[in-house]
Parts: C-alpha cells; structure tokens; sequence
C-alpha cells in the first residue's frame, strides 16, 4: 500500500517540481534530474545588452527526455519554443539554446543563453 501510494504522489508531481537545482550560472533554470552539473563549465558575462550564460552537465539520459523535460517545464517560467527547433526558446529579450554531445545513455548538453 505503501508503494503504491508513493507512486501516486511521483506522478502527480510536475516534472518541474522534481528538477535537481538550477543549471549553473543561472538562478531559474531548472537542472533536470539526472543530469549533473560539469564541474568548472558555468561562464556568466552580464552586458548592458543582456547576460551570456554557458554552461554543461552530464547524464545517462536521452535527448528525447531532456527535451520533453524542458518542453514541460519552460513554458511555466515564461520561456517560449521557436518554432522549427527542437531545442531552443525565448524569454524577455534572452535566446536559450540546448546543444548535444555524445549519445543516449552518456549524454552531455550544453545550455547557453544570451541576448537575442
């Protein structure tokens, strides 16, 4: 009864909800679970035109998870899709970009904002 009660409580909860901190560098990005911040990689630069933020982390997940993860949750913090990406949206003047290294299972993205 237990588990099956937690697994009530684990779908009810919104992907967002579950996100393990922030991406590095910035403080309302959300870092999806399973992916771990690669230490060293944050680089911030604020412009009078706007913030440059890059930055890494590292999983064993799937680009299809890591972008139905922000497909879900960056709507909610205002960010908006660009049409024809799969992986970039915008936000109040700023351009985030998702970039991917490796293969599923042993994924690596990139995470860069910067004015548009």
């Amino acid at each position: 009864m237990r588990r099956f009660l937690l697994v009530l409580v684990l779908i009810a909860v919104p992907l967002a909800a579950r996100a393990d901190g922030f991406v590095p560098g910035t403080e309302d990005l959300p870092l999806m679970p399973g992916l771990v911040a690669v230490a060293g990689s944050a680089v911030v630069f604020d412009k009078p035109e706007g913030r440059i933020v890059e930055s890494t982390a590292h999983g064993k997940v799937t680009r299809y998870a890591v972008t139905r993860f922000y497909a879900q949750t960056l709507p909610q913090l205002g960010w908006h899709h660009v049409a024809g990406t799969a992986a970039a949206w915008t936000r109040a003047g700023e351009r985030l970009n998702l970039d991917f290294h490796g293969h599923d299972g042993d994924l690596t993205v990139g995470f860069t904002i910067a004015p548009r």
